[in-house]
């Protein structure tokens, strides 16, 4: 099961956290895997040493040209996880200008780019996995992460329109929303003794979750085992939503 021999598969932000720990799980299952990073070099290509027979390449999503140079780069692909992601927090009327593009142009913007130019070669092949990184975020709210979420919402209506388009081409598309999970992004709170027993005090399975939680059922959509899965999403975030 879950024999992805032959593929290639391009995991965006994927130097560390939860898209390293995704990048990781595809190779393991026989995927060739690009690890992408933002600009640095060191960071980019040392994870890629952690991962057999991976590839780093290096863009930033917030233009347009290394888009395109990373597609140059890769050719086309089997799997495309969307991974990356820029997060800001401020309250909903501080943030400037710069860090709506951000944010805007990271988690909408290159997504919609992304999908578009990766799934002409998936149409041609008759095959391809999409795969966006989503949040709990996109329902809940967050008084700091107003905009992050907003984000959220609108890649997963990007999905969620995209998915019967692309269905008919053994194409599928869809979302994977974690919760409150133990990556750099966070160690602010985790290191925290009081803030992180604040947050998992929420969180009916009690802990925070880890990549390794949220890996598997990226693996699975990725797979042939998924091919009747498209326009969904899976939350992963240990009950917290249900509060």
């Amino acid at each position: 099961m879950f024999d992805l021999t032959g593929k290639r598969a391009l995991v965006t932000g994927s130097t560390q956290g939860i898209g390293f720990d995704i990048a990781k799980t595809l190779a393991e299952h026989g995927a060739t895997v690009f690890v992408h990073g933002a600009s640095n070099v060191e960071k980019c290509t040392n994870a890629s040493k952690r991962i057999a027979g991976s590839i780093p390449v290096l863009a930033n999503l917030l233009t347009v040209e290394e888009i395109d140079a990373l597609y140059e780069e890769t050719g086309d692909v089997d799997i495309l996880v969307l991974n990356a992601s820029i997060q800001h927090k401020r309250k909903w009327d501080e943030f400037t200008l710069e860090e709506y593009e951000e944010q805007m142009n990271c988690n909408v913007r290159a997504s919609y780019l992304l999908m578009k130019k990766y799934a002409q070669g998936m149409k041609s092949n008759n095959w391809g996995r999409i795969v966006a990184l989503g949040s709990v975020n996109q329902y809940n709210q967050h008084p700091e992460l107003s905009l992050y979420g907003a984000t959220k919402a609108a890649q997963f209506k990007l999905v969620k329109n995209f998915a019967p388009a692309l269905a008919p081409y053994g194409i599928t598309v869809n979302n994977v929303s974690p919760g409150a999970i133990e990556t750099p992004r966070n160690e602010e709170v985790c290191c925290d003794p009081k803030k992180r027993a604040a947050v998992e005090s929420k969180i009916p399975c009690g802990r925070f979750g880890l990549p390794s939680d949220i890996s598997p059922a990226v693996l699975l959509l990725c797979s042939n085992e998924g091919a009747y899965i498209t326009g969904s999403e899976i939350v992963i975030d240990g009950g917290l939503s249900l509060k």
